[in-house]
């Protein structure tokens, strides 16, 4: 499961445009799992026109290699996406992310949840973790711009 969230950026505030999970079936091959997530992305992509996809790194403990691959597959199919569509890629850390939006790397997935529905207009804290996840690296570079922005007018 992998969720991704599609905000609009305001001055003092981030709306919901579109936000959701995307499911594999574990009964298929895994080219074929890969093929959902891709041209789900591509849809995406072609309908709501972001600017950008910010998409976390993936860090992993060394007692779970498999993981790991897992994870590799799946973010490259966004990547493939995201390079077919002409739409460039920015990459953030979890612990980058947590701590620009609730201040401290360490806090917990509920924290970084409360801090989304927060921010972010349409979000409620019933949203699965995933959507939030999404939607927290979306809110992370939209501050990380308007704080770029800030400081080039001063």
């Amino acid at each position: 499961t992998t969720g991704f969230g599609i905000i609009e950026c305001g001055e003092n505030q981030q709306d919901l445009v579109c936000a959701g999970t995307m499911k594999t079936d574990r009964r298929q091959e895994l080219s074929e799992r890969l093929l959902s997530p891709y041209t789900q992305a591509i849809a995406l992509i072609r309908r709501f026109k972001p600017q950008v996809m910010v998409i976390e790194k993936v860090f992993v403990h060394y007692r779970h290699p498999t993981t790991a691959f897992i994870l590799g597959h799946a973010r490259g199919t966004f990547l493939c996406a995201a390079a077919a569509c002409g739409i460039p890629v920015v990459e953030y850390s979890a612990t980058r992310v947590k701590k620009a939006l609730v201040g401290r790397g360490l806090a917990s997935k509920r924290q970084v949840q409360r801090m989304v529905a927060t921010l972010s207009k349409g979000v409620h804290l019933g949203s699965s973790l995933d959507v939030t996840d999404a939607l927290a690296l979306a809110i992370a570079y939209s501050n990380t711009l308007k704080n770029r922005l800030n400081q080039r007018i001063r």
